[in-house]
C-alpha cells in the first residue's frame, strides 16, 4: 500500500494526527523530532510497516568535537581517566530527506546507522546493529547554554529488522538518501559523559557528549581548551576537507581496497 493510501491515527504533537495526509503536507507542519519517528514507526492493522519496540523519548543532545592529531596519545589520556570502554565498531551512516529537502531546510536530521564489529572484511547482517535517529533544533531557548556547545533535540532508537529493510521502508515513505559517511568509533563512558573517538576519511575527532560542566572537565583533563571546541557536523568537516583538497563533496566514505 502506498503512503498516500494509508489511513492512520498518530499521537503527533502540534495537531498532526489528521488522516490521509500526503508526505509533503505532513512535513510542512512537521516541527518536532517525535513526529518524524512516530511516522516511521507507525504500525496499523494491515501490518504494512516495520514493527518497532516502544519508542524512546526525545532528549537534549549537548556535545562538542575535538580534532585529534595523534590517536595513541589521546587513547593513553582517555584511559588514564578510568573510563569504561566498548569494542571498536565500524559505522555506516546515511542521512535521509525528502526530495524537497524539508528536513534540511528546518535544520532537522533523519539518520539510519549500521554498526558492525571492526575490523571486518564483509558486512554480515547477523552482527549488525541498526539505529534510527532524528534530530531537530532544541525546544528550549538557545541562550540557556554557552554557544560553544552544539545543542539539539535527539531521539534515537535501536530498531529490529535489517538495515536493508529499514532503508526500503524509508524510501517507501518518500525519503531518499542524501549523504553517506563512514566512521570507525571507539566509545568510552565517564560519569555523566559519553566519549567517542571517531576515525573518519576527513580526520580523527573526539566527541564529548553530556552536561556542559562534564564536557569542560573532561576536555581540560585531556589537554584541550575551550577554544578547541568544534560545533561542526560531519558534513561540515567533510565539506571543509574537500575545499582544502579542491575536490567536489560527495559522500564521506573510506576507500575500498
Amino acid at each position: 500500500m502506498s503512503f498516500a493510501g494509508r489511513r492512520f491515527s498518530l499521537a503527533f504533537p502540534y495537531d498532526l494526527c489528521a488522516e490521509d495526509l500526503f508526505l509533503s503536507q505532513i512535513f510542512r507542519r512537521l516541527c518536532s523530532v517525535p513526529s518524524a519517528l512516530n511516522l516511521l514507526t507507525y504500525s496499523g492493522k494491515h501490518n504494512d510497516t516495520t514493527p518497532m519496540p516502544k519508542p524512546n523519548k526525545t532528549k537534549p543532545e549537548i556535545e562538542i568535537k575535538l580534532r585529534i592529531k595523534e590517536i595513541p596519545k589521546i587513547l593513553r589520556k582517555i584511559r588514564s581517566l578510568s573510563v569504561q570502554s566498548r569494542p571498536r565498531v565500524q559505522e555506516q551512516n546515511t542521512l535521509y530527506d525528502t526530495p524537497q529537502s524539508h528536513l534540511r531546510r528546518r535544520d532537522m536530521l533523519l539518520r539510519l546507522r549500521i554498526e558492525t564489529p571492526a575490523p571486518h572484511k564483509t558486512r554480515s547482517t547477523r552482527h549488525e546493529r541498526v539505529i534510527l535517529t532524528a534530530k531537530a533544533p532544541p525546544q528550549q531557548p538557545a541562550n540557556q547554554h554557552p554557544p560553544r556547545y552544539k545543542i539539539r533535540a535527539e531521539r534515537e532508537q535501536i530498531v529490529p529488522k535489517t538495515s536493508r529493510q529499514w532503508a526500503a521502508a524509508l524510501v517507501s515513505l518518500g525519503f531518499r538518501p542524501t549523504f553517506r559517511y563512514d566512521k570507525f568509533r571507539t566509545t568510552f563512558r565517564l560519569p555523566n559523559l559519553h566519549v567517542d573517538l571517531d576515525e573518519t576519511p576527513a580526520g580523527t575527532f573526539l566527541e564529548l557528549e553530556g552536561k556542559p560542566r562534564a564536557i569542560d572537565r573532561a576536555a581540560a583533563a585531556l589537554g584541550f581548551s575551550k577554544q578547541a571546541y568544534l560545533r561542526s557536523t560531519y558534513w561540515d568537516l567533510y565539506a571543509a576537507d574537500c575545499r582544502r583538497r579542491r575536490i567536489t563533496p560527495k559522500n564521506m566514505l573510506f576507500r575500498t581496497k
